[in-house]
């Protein structure tokens, strides 16, 4: 039984893997996607996601609590300087992780952690999200509404007195016909 075990040492020592989930939460920040396992990919998510809820706070105080963390400049002002403003209206729930299968030669369950706000392709797709059909028969007795046959809004309320106009000349969409010998004769 694994009662109270909380924490998944990843077969590595104390300090093995502090360094570990550092350098992999230093390359997340960097990077905003890596591929890894999704035991350290569990592991790392209860790692970085602190870190980013502090980094909303921008004092100096928070900022060395990160680098405490991370042990790297670059990831520490990149945190700071964009991505907390991306997640700053965000409660939680700043990484994702997409399996992708096993590997090959241990056979371990793989995946990508990454940013939420960071995958072009996903944000894409939910941008240009089109809604859900299915295929049903039309009835053929009824006639779908088109917008011509709906009655327009009027523009403004205020009735305009009518105006009178004179019986408007109907409009040729035919081409004219040659001038053929038959069709003078029947003008004459």
């Amino acid at each position: 039984m694994r009662h109270q075990k909380r924490i998944n040492h990843l077969g590595r020592t104390s300090s093995h893997r502090k360094a570990m989930l550092s350098n992999m939460a230093s390359s997340l920040i960097i990077h905003k996607r890596i591929n890894t396992t999704v035991a350290k990919a569990k592991a790392l998510r209860g790692y970085v996601e602190p870190l980013i809820t502090k980094s909303k706070d921008d004092s100096t105080h928070s900022r060395r609590h990160v680098f405490s963390y991370l042990q790297n400049k670059e990831a520490v002002s990149e945190l700071f300087r964009e991505i907390s403003k991306k997640f700053a209206d965000r409660p939680g729930g700043y990484t994702r992780i997409l399996k992708t299968g096993n590997r090959e030669g241990d056979n371990a369950e793989m995946c990508f952690i990454e940013l939420v706000d960071y995958n072009e392709a996903m944000l894409s797709q939910k941008d240009g999200a089109k809604e859900k059909t299915t295929r049903r028969k039309r009835s053929t007795s009824k006639k779908k509404a088109t917008p011509e046959d709906k009655p327009k809004a009027t523009e403004s309320k205020v009735k305009q007195p009518a105006v009178k106009k004179g019986p408007e000349p109907e409009a040729k969409n035919e081409p004219e016909p040659e001038a053929t010998p038959e069709a003078e004769e029947k003008k004459e």
